[in-house]
């Protein structure tokens, strides 16, 4: 096996990761499925109740009000970028910890949203924060994973590399 390819798995190590989003994201929207009735919120905590709504668009219900052609555009659209985001995690090096997370946690909520759009034609989302009158975007475990994970390669952009990191090849 040569050095590239025994690197590159080596970073593989890090689907673990995106396996454990995918099973409590599915697993969240399965419970919260079974036990919640569509559209009616029960509150948890001030500004936060669970509520079970179906999302056929992209973040915050983009186009989800198309005639159904965006259910497959955006199945297509999460395949690219899975597979984009595992021949990345595949390149980075050793010490690339931290970008290697963000692109599992990518990866594992994009696997469990295309997974409930291909099966359910819609996203599940139940997680749901307000504040008075104004209510954010009902969420899921995925879009939480997919947030996270975006944070981090933002962050990522501005980290100062350590002198131990600008001296690896």
């Amino acid at each position: 096996m040569t050095a590239s390819v025994e690197e590159g798995a080596s970073r593989l190590r890090w689907l673990w990761l995106a396996c454990l989003v995918i099973l409590l994201d599915l697993g969240t929207k399965a419970m919260a499925s079974a036990w919640l009735t569509y559209g009616e919120p029960v509150a948890i905590l001030p500004m936060f109740n669970l509520t079970l709504l179906h999302n056929t668009g992209a973040a915050f219900s983009f186009l989800a009000g198309a005639a159904g052609w965006q259910r497959w555009f955006f199945v297509g659209l999460a395949v690219v970028v899975c597979a984009v985001l595992v021949r990345w995690l595949a390149t980075l090096k050793p010490h690339e910890n931290w970008l290697s997370i963000a692109i599992v946690l990518i990866l594992g909520g994009a696997i469990g949203n295309v997974y409930d759009r291909v099966v359910h034609g819609y996203v599940v989302d139940f997680l749901h924060f307000y504040w008075n009158d104004y209510h954010f975007p009902a969420f899921n475990i995925a879009d939480s994973a997919i947030t996270v994970g975006a944070g981090m390669m933002l962050i990522d952009l501005f980290r100062k590399p350590s002198d131990e990191e600008a001296d690896r090849p």
